[in-house]
């Protein structure tokens, strides 16, 4: 599919998803949206794509929705008289890309190349990895546009703490890339110039790896996380064992270690 406001590039296991409207700090439009849910259900559909990167081009990685594009909306007859429950379908697609990430199966790294807000924030929240450069800023804005939030109350108080949640999105304040990697918003910071090198080179090291026991791990850790029973994630984290050890790559990982060389795996 030939896509405009995104560009999806793919490269020895990698897909690199690129959000391309510059000019607009990639704010997200309908069009956009819609791209990005057909781009992320093409890389979930490709078997020969092991991780899923996530980046922007230009100056910012996203402000989130397109403001302008809602004036028309809010400022006319449309708004006021259309029913509550109609005016949360406009949510619809948003929600449905953040879905698509968290359950993505396969790995996937966000390169916050940035200013990230928003749905920007959120849609970086929702990767699994998140790198970031020393030009990225971030910002729970939402209360100042008068709004709640895209689904960043699940994911914020996960990643920094109920406290600095609560902080981050009754301020709306402005924090830059050093002080999102001290309270735990980005895995780690890295210089401007290397973020797509260091991304690539973790991204190349996971899509090396086994990816059926890769998938497994991923909605282990995920569904582990939220678990409220030691007994019953034990229990699930067995059966996911049990899958890998049927699998071609579980062999290729004992053969290679037995004979002391790089394991290839196939991801069968």
């Amino acid at each position: 599919m030939r896509y405009k406001t995104i560009v999806l590039e793919k490269s020895e296991g990698i897909a690199t998803l690129t959000l391309n409207r510059p000019r607009k700090l990639n704010a997200m439009d309908v069009e956009m949206m819609r791209e990005l849910q057909a781009a992320i259900q093409e890389v979930g559909e490709d078997r020969e794509v092991r991780v899923l990167v996530i980046t922007g081009a230009g100056a910012g990685f996203s402000t989130g929705g397109d403001v302008d594009s809602m004036r028309d909306e809010i400022e006319g007859e449309y708004w006021e008289e259309t029913p509550v429950p109609y005016r949360l379908r406009r949510g619809e697609p948003w929600y449905s890309i953040v879905l698509q990430v968290r359950r993505l199966l396969k790995p996937v790294i966000a390169a916050v190349n940035g200013i990230a807000v928003g749905g920007g924030l959120v849609l970086a929240m929702a990767a699994d990895i998140r790198i970031a450069s020393d030009k990225a800023s971030f910002s729970q804005i939402f209360a100042r546009r008068g709004l709640p939030d895209g689904a960043s109350t699940y994911f914020l108080p996960k990643l920094v703490g109920i406290g600095k949640a609560c902080e981050l999105a009754f301020m709306g304040d402005v924090i830059d890339a050093m002080e999102a990697e001290r309270i735990g918003l980005v895995n780690k910071v890295v210089p401007h110039q290397d973020l797509m090198q260091v991304t690539m080179q973790m991204a190349s090291h996971i899509a090396n790896g086994p990816p059926i026991a890769l998938q497994l791990a991923k909605q282990a850790l995920h569904r582990g996380f939220v678990a409220t029973d030691l007994a019953s994630h034990i229990e699930y984290e067995l059966s996911a064992l049990l899958m890998s050890t049927t699998t071609e790559d579980f062999k290729e990982g004992v053969r290679s270690f037995l004979e002391k060389r790089q394991p290839t795996f196939r991801g069968r």
